[in-house]
């Protein structure tokens, strides 16, 4: 197995990025090991000690570190995710799905449509995620995750990029605002 590594914008985060799917589709954060319940992956990680965060997604893995130290802990990291697939275990055990659109106003729909199509694949590329939160009152709230969270400009990707875009897209949206 082949897994390459890159450095993301956020120092305390890595992108690994195995010669084999991850996900099928969206993507799965975890902020800790209680979270990752329903990942063997993520709990194989999240045993090293100092890791903080695993974000899977359809062709990565994200793993953003306490100390954000890398030196010693790229290692292990690289061999908990060959050990995992060398078991064969599922990453994500079964029942763990996305939310559906399913009941959400137009304006929902329209604001999760572009969250997922034209946000979330740019995201990616540096080893985060965007998750809709809600819509009230013309102001869109949205956790940046993986990479993206505590990232210096994670501010600048949520102003100039989320929020002018869906202020093109759909009218209704006056703001963006981060939750935690």
């Amino acid at each position: 197995m082949y897994i390459e590594t890159e450095r993301t914008p956020n120092p305390a985060t890595m992108k690994f990025l195995p010669d084999q799917t991850v996900l099928e589709s969206g993507s799965h954060y975890f902020g800790g090991m209680e979270e990752a319940a329903a990942s063997p992956l993520a709990q194989e990680i999240f045993a090293i000690e100092g890791v903080s965060a695993v974000l899977l997604g359809v062709g990565f893995i994200s793993v953003t570190l306490e100390a954000g130290d890398w030196q010693d802990k790229k290692t292990e990291v690289l061999s908990a995710i060959m050990a995992h697939y060398m078991t064969g275990n599922a990453v994500i055990e079964e029942g763990a799905a996305a939310a559906s659109t399913e009941g959400d106003p137009e304006s929902v729909k329209m604001i999760k449509a572009i969250l997922e199509e034209k946000v979330r694949p740019a995201i990616a590329q540096d080893g985060g995620d965007v998750i809709f939160e809600g819509f009230e009152e013309g102001i869109v709230y949205v956790q940046l995750q993986g990479a993206c969270d505590g990232c210096p400009s994670a501010s600048m990707t949520l102003k100039n990029g989320i929020e002018s875009l869906l202020k093109y897209y759909v009218p209704e949206v006056s703001e963006v605002r981060q939750v935690r």
